[in-house]
């Protein structure tokens, strides 16, 4: 199945997004021999309970070494910033962000996009803007062969963690929304070497996850991310306007410059 994919660009929010939520797949993608690019929308420069000590300049420096360590660990050569303001992607002009998208996607023809569903996975709104700006560029840009597939929570998975899930407030409230096996897509365990060479990705972002993985403990947090789980993006309506938007919450088209 994973080399069926093909050359691989996943499309996230924030650094430590796309090792989460398809570390796993990246990693034997590449070592496959897939061609895998990533793209990161924001720096995160304000993901920290303590900005007193990680000001936003001085966490988006740190956010960027750590990014860089976590992708040569998952063998991930090419990488790609937007550099929008971390908490308001939902703010930027779609038709900007769709056009930086579509530019990308139009250089790297890639087989398989990853991103986030419409839901953002977590609820998070700016992970749910990037999702709107991928779907709508891979609609405007990519290969006609092109699948898009998102981020997805199984039914098992969630129901497995959520103590740990509660606890540590992974999810907004009202979510995840969860799938069951059925609806799928993709559907990754990791066997024990992938979760570990995840699991040092994930660590080398240690403003993010130092105090998680020390307060689960290893081999919890390990078993945790030890699941990928994607479903396939439906071919959006058809619609000739370039300078338009996919909304999911509404299904339709909305006119990005004005919206």
């Amino acid at each position: 199945m994973l080399t069926e994919l093909g050359t691989i660009l996943g499309v996230w929010a924030h650094p430590d997004d796309e090792a989460y939520l398809s570390g796993g797949l990246m990693a034997l993608a590449r070592d496959a021999g897939s061609r895998v690019v990533c793209v990161t929308a924001t720096f995160g420069e304000r993901g920290t309970p303590d900005p007193r000590t990680w000001p936003p300049r001085r966490l988006a420096e740190r956010r960027t070494i750590e990014l860089d360590a976590c992708l040569r660990l998952l063998g991930v050569e090419e990488h790609h910033w937007l550099g929008y303001p971390d908490g308001h992607c939902a703010e930027i002009p779609p038709a900007a962000a769709i056009d930086r998208l579509s530019t990308l996607i139009a250089e790297i023809r890639p087989d398989t996009v990853v991103s986030f569903g419409p839901d953002g996975n977590t609820g998070h709104p700016d992970h749910q803007a990037v999702a709107r700006w991928t779907a709508t560029a891979v609609d405007h840009a990519a290969p006609a062969h092109t699948r898009l597939l998102q981020t997805a929570v199984s039914d098992t998975w969630a129901d497995r963690w959520r103590t740990v899930n509660d606890r540590f407030q992974i999810f907004l409230p009202g979510y995840p929304k969860t799938r069951p096996e059925q609806a799928l897509t993709l559907h990754l365990t990791l066997d024990e070497p992938t979760v570990d060479r995840k699991l040092r990705a994930l660590a080398a972002q240690t403003t993010q996850t130092s105090t998680l993985i020390a307060e689960m403990g290893p081999a919890a947090y390990a078993a945790w991310i030890a699941e990928e789980a994607f479903t396939e993006a439906a071919p959006l309506p058809h619609h000739p306007c370039p300078r338009c938007w996919w909304n999911p919450d509404e299904a339709r088209w909305r006119c990005a410059t004005h919206s």
